[in-house]
């Protein structure tokens, strides 16, 4: 058996990255279907060794020891995209679309606890398989998988995987023909005009006032980077000690949970004082880069025959889960929206995201865009929710649900 340490570990990851990029360019309807890079990597390793232990046979053991820091990093990056500014910006519709989107992942979790009692397992599968794979996705589920396992949910890890593909792919399918039908049903169809602002240039890119790197020598473009990795990783170790001292006040939380509280601070403190020159584009693009890294580290050592157990439960919570965050969309969702053809393009756009990931709900409204014209106030609303603030929200339903399961 060849044993990889944390860096040859972190290197097979890499590979695996490339690899998922790979095949993602061969096999188009994977991109269609929003699936990552890292995951499709990550996943084919984790089938290779699921064969292999068919033959009784474990060719590689893999030392994990990175994937830590590198979901932090992510996260913390996250946290630096929390800007109270922000919710300036259309606050009403941004805070009321984050209320439901937070009181869905409830339910998301108080139905998955029911359908896993009704099944006899550990009533936090339910969780595993609730809000913290549907409206998280793989990230947040796999960062709360070590937490679950220890609070008695027997392969955590591989059911947060299971559930936030299959999430991805249901928020996929269902989000544009959701969206599709009730504009057409309320005739809600604006017409397309040249001078409003399409879907994209409306999202949160321009909304957020971040400072961009400014165009200047090399030199002053490597030094921008690396203070920006520097706060990057001041944030992360402050982090540290405000986890560490949630965890004295006995509160089961995420490791990254205080890296991102902090990261939060920093942005805005830099929002209202120029401090740090912050230079969000650079942060974004190392916390894309940690993701993947994260991603593919975790699910190369995925156990995927833990699964074979709970394969019923998991397909009849995701069916009920599907037709919730359906019915959810349609009723109070777009009338408390404002019932317009923007809050029917955020109802696409939302349960893109509350069963997968972002890039569903961006993918969704993108198609409902290029057939029925522009919908500014969605591309503002969703993303600003759906990127990065039902992160919070969702973490802390997430920990209330394991800490009352203690």
């Amino acid at each position: 058996m060849l044993t990889l340490d944390p860096i040859q570990t972190l290197a097979a990851g890499g590979l695996c990255l490339l690899v998922g990029y790979a095949i993602r360019q061969r096999l188009p309807w994977l991109a269609r279907f929003n699936i990552p890079a890292s995951v499709i990597g990550g996943l084919v390793v984790a089938l290779v060794l699921l064969v292999c232990r068919h033959w009784d046979f474990t060719p590689v053991q893999f030392d994990t020891a990175l994937e830590r820091p590198l979901m932090i990093a992510f996260f913390t990056s996250i946290g630096f995209n929390a800007s109270v500014s922000l919710l300036r910006i259309s606050s009403r519709q941004v805070t009321l679309f984050l209320g439901l989107a937070t009181f869905l992942a409830v339910v998301q979790n108080v139905v998955g606890i029911g359908i896993a009692k009704a099944f006899g397992l550990h009533p936090l599968f339910g969780v595993a398989a609730g809000s913290a794979t549907l409206a998280g996705g793989p990230a947040t589920g796999l960062a709360f998988a070590p937490l679950l396992e220890q609070a008695g949910v027997v392969g955590a890890k591989s059911i947060a995987l299971a559930s936030a593909m299959a999430g991805i792919v249901i928020g996929s399918i269902v989000g544009a023909p959701l969206a599709t039908v009730l504009i057409e049903r309320y005739k809600l169809a604006r017409p397309r005009s040249s001078s409003e602002t399409t879907g994209s240039v409306a999202s949160i890119a321009l909304a957020a006032p971040a400072t961009t790197i400014a165009v200047g020598t090399e030199a002053e473009r490597t030094q921008r980077s690396l203070e920006t990795l520097v706060l990057l990783l001041v944030a992360m170790g402050l982090g540290a000690w405000v986890s560490e001292g949630l965890h004295a006040l006995n509160l089961t939380m995420p490791s990254y949970i205080g890296a991102m509280l902090v990261g939060a601070l920093i942005r805005n403190l830099d929002d209202g004082f120029g401090w740090f020159g912050l230079s969000l584009p650079s942060i974004d693009s190392i916390g894309s880069i940690c993701l993947s890294l994260f991603l593919a580290v975790a699910l190369m050592d995925l156990h995927l025959w833990e699964l074979a157990g709970v394969a019923t439960p998991l397909l009849v919570d995701l069916a009920v889960q599907t037709i919730i965050v359906v019915a959810f969309s349609c009723w109070p969702l777009l009338r408390l929206m404002g019932r317009d053809y923007d809050a029917a393009v955020m109802a696409g756009g939302f349960a893109g995201f509350m069963l997968g990931i972002t890039a569903n709900a961006m993918a969704v409204m993108d198609s409902l865009t290029e057939r029925f014209g522009p919908a500014p106030r969605a591309f503002l609303v969703a993303p600003l929710v759906g990127a990065f603030l039902i992160d919070f929200t969702n973490a802390i339903v997430i920990t209330l649900f394991i800490n009352g399961w203690r």
